[in-house]
């Protein structure tokens, strides 16, 4: 475990509610204080620690790694923002974004032929963990002369039905 400093901040937070739910229970400070300094780890990571992965979006963020890419689709959402922040995609060409990516799940919408475009290439990125997250996470490759040109994240409203 690493000790960052919201990490201890969040741990005096717990404490301080322990120690202020345990003193209306009793009043003599010691016990209170020995009490609450045992069971604050514990409210910690069995309550406050979970409720908050619940609510938050958090995630882990990794390297682009072909074979996870191929392995484990619906954890590419932890490569998205070092992809486009580093521009990795950026002027390769399709054999190129074939071979680290694979075949394009979907061709996007070109308004200007009225089709799917074979020079828009869609990608699913999975589902960013969170409660309420009913949003696709996915990433679009567009490309001309058979180079990408530019890379857009963009979410979809999951439906189930």
């Amino acid at each position: 475990m690493i000790v960052t400093p919201l990490f201890v901040v969040f741990l005096i937070i717990v404490f301080v509610g322990v120690w202020l739910f345990l003193n209306t229970i009793d009043k003599r400070k010691w016990l209170t204080f020995l009490v609450s300094l045992i069971l604050s780890p514990i409210v910690y990571f069995y309550m406050f620690y979970p409720m908050l992965n619940i609510f938050s979006s958090y995630h882990h963020q990794k390297y682009f790694d072909a074979e996870a890419w191929e392995e484990k689709p619906a954890l590419r959402y932890e490569m998205a923002n070092q992809m486009l922040k580093d521009s990795l995609l950026i002027g390769k060409n399709k054999d190129d974004i074939e071979t680290l990516l694979g075949k394009p799940e979907w061709l996007g919408w070109d308004d200007n032929i009225k089709a799917n475009s074979p020079d828009k290439w869609n990608y699913n990125m999975g589902f960013v963990p969170g409660a309420f997250n009913n949003m696709q996470e996915c990433i679009e490759l567009q490309f001309e002369n058979n180079s990408v040109t530019s890379v857009r994240s963009y979410q979809l409203e999951k439906t189930f039905e």
